[in-house]
């Protein structure tokens, strides 16, 4: 008996054929990974928005539970440093020592900033022109912003120094954050950000009182909106 041999077509993929998908597979990647990072980064500003007015209200509640004065001190890293944006939060006066130092550091591309076309525009609650993006130590004695350290007292007031010595040192103002920063061309130090990313929280020193906000476009000018 003749037994008939049938051939068998080689299966798989040919080098083409692979080529072909890994290059549709980076393509689709590539597309995927674009499109979250927007956002990616609105999430670290929203994040760090979030973190900010929430380490305050942290070293707030902290000074009058354990009646004591907490510094909070706002550090921004400046052009062309290496140093993070960050906050740290100290006990002062009888617990120094006795209780954890905490920092927190902005995520890379948000920084203590304020948004390009809004410095001049009034600030928070009035304090302020947006010129500064640490613009602490607005107070009833005559201080004009600019400040980047302030007290929390065990009366719940956010006062100038670590003594508490009353209405003349109480303590208010603004912190701006923006990101993702960018930095224009022919610059590859000074960052800006976007008018419509800046978040804020500003500070009402007599009470400790604090509140958040965010700009909004109003045509050609911009306007703070409580969040």
């Amino acid at each position: 008996m003749i037994v008939a041999h049938r051939g068998h077509k080689a299966s798989g993929f040919s080098l083409l054929e692979m080529t072909m998908v890994v290059g549709l597979t980076i393509t689709l990647t590539t597309v995927a990974v674009m499109s979250l990072m927007p956002l990616l980064q609105a999430q670290h500003l929203t994040n760090a928005y979030n973190s900010t007015i929430g380490i305050m209200r942290q070293a707030r509640d902290a000074a009058i539970s354990q009646r004591t004065s907490y510094s909070l001190t706002f550090q921004s890293a400046g052009s062309g440093s290496s140093t993070v944006n960050s906050i740290t939060m100290a006990p002062t006066t009888a617990f120094a020592g006795t209780l954890p130092t905490e920092v927190f550091q902005l995520p890379n591309d948000v920084w203590f900033l304020v948004g390009s076309g809004v410095s001049g525009l009034t600030g928070p609650d009035g304090f302020g022109t947006a010129a500064n993006a640490i613009d602490f130590g607005y107070t009833s004695s005559g201080g004009t912003g600019d400040g980047n350290v302030l007290y929390f007292c065990p009366d719940g007031s956010a006062q100038t120094t670590s003594s508490c010595s009353g209405a003349g040192n109480w303590d208010s103002g603004v912190v701006y954050l923006n990101g993702p920063v960018f930095y224009p061309s022919g610059s590859s130090s000074t960052p800006k950000g976007y008018a419509t990313n800046t978040r804020a929280v500003s500070l009402w020193g007599a009470t400790g009182r604090m509140h958040g906000w965010r700009v909004y476009s109003q045509g050609t000018s911009y306007q703070w909106i409580r969040q």
